[in-house]
């Protein structure tokens, strides 16, 4: 709508500029001067030019015309012609201010044809100031010169659809995208039917339509905003897959009375389908499956099933007596009593009211009150009391009246005064075999454990006592239940599957394979074994052939030594008790160690033999070793 209004005003200032808002009209009726107007007088014309200015104090001939200037036609100077000559008119596009200046001017031309600013014909020039205000009617002046004489008339009116006392309020009737009005004698807008708003743009809906949830394009129409439908927009849109229920707001689903669910599609209305409630009471529902009953006057119970019998209550005093009506009740009072319930005493205690015995007591009222024995009650002690009316005894138990007190007869598995307490049948925990107990009335329930059963879990079951594998599998009991095991061809938790025979060839295949791989892994096996021994041969030979050198170059050596030393250095290393001696049957020296390490003890031959038999034991270990990690 915005943008329509936008629209509208830039055509208006369109339209401002190429139309005039005013028209300023100025008429002729005589010119007479005392000289003369044309230098031959018969071809003489003239011409008239009024220049119209903002209100000057003091008026100046010279341009410009502010508001505008005008000139008749070039007419001949005669009365005749100057009086029937066209009125001056001078548009102007502003809001027209009431004062201004005019200037009137007369010119003499040679030509009919010729308009001239040559001074020299200047004829005659009024200037004067005035005050006009727009109106039709003419206003009418003459001025007298010093040799000169002008009338003339003028007023101010506003152009076409141009309005008010400055001609500035634009009123176009029109009846397109832009508006669709009229215009009144004033310029005020006057909308067409159906339209309404500054620029009766905005179409009048339906006088039921809302103006909050509806719109209309077209006058009497009503389109519905989001969320909202009906022929008025009042109606909010539910959400989407409600069924059974309403909304206040769009997209809302609050479900109608015996509904329930998130698209109210859950019936809860116990009362409309099952009918629950009798004898003309009123059912409501309270939650899922649940109800309760309003019960009319005399009626009672659940279901308002039960008649209400209203002498239950003993509404009739003083040993009245009670005869129940339809929803009422009345009493047949005994002598010296009346009233709806007999409660007004018109008796003393000369009369010997009181029964059974009850002693009668004077009030200061004016009646009396009977003091009953025991086992008796009423004003008048004429009813006989029976404990056993309010139900003392709870759980279905017997009551028996004693006259002071009363007796509860229990039903088996309740115990207490009023038959008030469950007796727990799990007390002496019955069920064995770590069976759980529960409660209940005059009596229990054992949850057996696995492998049990029984009223108390004391029989031992037998989980492969129905025979559940099928096939000839065998059944073992487990702690879980029964496990079988099942022949061949057979699977299954109770082998009741049975192997296809397509999957032989392929266990055939695998075993083929598996062997071959068998074999060549033992071939591969035997011929790293027999690479090993090779290598450990050769380094074992080679080994014991580098040790004997080095024995050789020892000795030798050992004995160069002996050699170098002095005579008793070396008579004391090659004596008896020495380190070393010189053998006649060898020229090797030996080597003679302690047992512990030190020196001076002598090893015969076949000892070092052994010894060095014993080392190369030693070295034949440590080489099988190694011959063992390189394996």
């Amino acid at each position: 709508m915005a943008h329509i209004h936008v629209t509208c005003l830039l055509t208006l200032a369109f339209v401002h500029v190429v139309f005039s808002s005013g028209v300023f009209e100025l008429k002729i009726h005589s010119f007479h001067t005392a000289q003369r107007i044309c230098r031959r007088h018969r071809d003489c014309h003239i011409f008239f030019r009024i220049c119209l200015k903002h209100p000057e104090d003091v008026i100046s001939a010279e341009p410009p015309c502010t508001f505008g200037t005008g000139h008749t036609n070039v007419i001949r100077a005669d009365r005749t012609s100057i009086s029937s000559s066209a009125p001056i008119k001078v548009p102007f596009h502003f809001k027209w201010p009431g004062t201004f200046s005019l200037i009137i001017e007369a010119w003499n031309t040679e030509s009919p044809t010729e308009y001239t600013d040559n001074q020299n014909n200047l004829v005659s020039r009024l200037a004067t100031k005035r005050r006009l205000a727009i109106g039709e009617d003419w206003s009418q002046d003459v001025h007298f010169g010093e040799q000169s004489e002008l009338r003339y008339s003028y007023h101010v009116f506003c152009d076409e659809f141009y309005f008010g006392d400055g001609c500035a309020d634009y009123c176009r009737p029109r009846d397109d995208t832009l508006g669709h009005y009229t215009c009144d004698e004033e310029g005020n807008r006057i909308c067409l039917e159906g339209w309404k708003g500054n620029y009766c743009s905005e179409p009048i809906c339906s006088a039921d339509c809302s103006e909050k949830h509806g719109y209309c394009e077209a006058p009497g129409g009503c389109t519905c905003r989001m969320g909202w439908q009906g022929p008025s927009c009042t109606e909010c849109v539910r959400y989407p897959g409600c069924l059974h229920g309403t909304c206040s707001q769009p997209w809302q689903c609050n479900c109608q009375e015996g509904w329930g669910g998130l698209f109210c599609d859950q019936d809860l209305n116990y009362c409309t389908n099952h009918k629950p409630c009798a004898n003309g009471a009123t059912c409501t529902n309270t939650g899922q499956g649940s109800y309760t009953c309003a019960c009319r006057p005399g009626f009672g119970g659940t279901n308002c099933e039960l008649e209400t019998n209203e002498c239950d209550s003993n509404p009739c005093k003083n040993g009245g007596s009670c005869n129940d009506l339809e929803n009422d009740y009345s009493c047949t009072c005994p002598q010296g009593f009346y009233g709806k319930n007999c409660e007004i005493i018109a008796m003393t205690c000369a009369d010997g009211p009181c029964f059974n015995g009850g002693t009668c007591v004077e009030t200061m009222t004016g009646g009396y009150t009977c003091r009953c024995p025991p086992s008796y009650t009423g004003s008048n002690c004429e009813k006989k009391l029976d404990r056993c009316s309010n139900r003392p005894c709870l759980n279905g138990g017997q009551c028996l009246d004693l006259g002071q007190s009363v007796l509860c007869r229990c039903r088996p598995g309740f115990t207490g005064a009023n038959c008030q307490v469950n007796i727990d049948d799990c007390a002496s925990a019955p069920c064995q075999n770590a069976g759980t107990c529960q409660d209940g009335l005059n009596d229990y329930t054992c949850s057996c454990t696995l492998g049990y059963t029984g009223k108390n879990c004391s029989v031992r079951s037998d989980a492969c006592g129905e025979r559940p594998c099928q096939n000839g599998g065998t059944c073992f009991t487990h702690f879980t239940g029964p496990v079988c095991q099942c022949p061949k061809g057979f699977m299954g938790p109770s082998c009741e599957f049975t192997l296809q025979s397509s999957f032989k060839p392929a266990l055939r295949q695998t075993s083929h394979h598996s062997s071959t791989t068998i074999t060549i892994s033992c071939i591969l096996t035997v011929l790293l074994l027999v690479l090993v021994v090779g290598v450990i041969f050769m380094r074992r030979r080679r080994t014991q052939q580098g040790r004997k050198q080095l024995r050789e170059i020892a000795v030798y050596n050992d004995l160069e030594t002996v050699n170098n030393l002095g005579g008793s250095e070396r008579e004391a290393f090659l004596s008896p008790n020495g380190l070393f001696k010189i053998s006649n049957s060898t020229a090797r020296l030996s080597l003679t160690l302690c047992p512990d390490g030190r020196s001076g003890y002598r090893h015969n031959p076949a000892e070092s033999n052994q010894a060095r038999g014993e080392r190369h034991d030693f070295m034949w270990r440590d080489e099988a070793g190694l011959s063992s990690a390189l394996r």
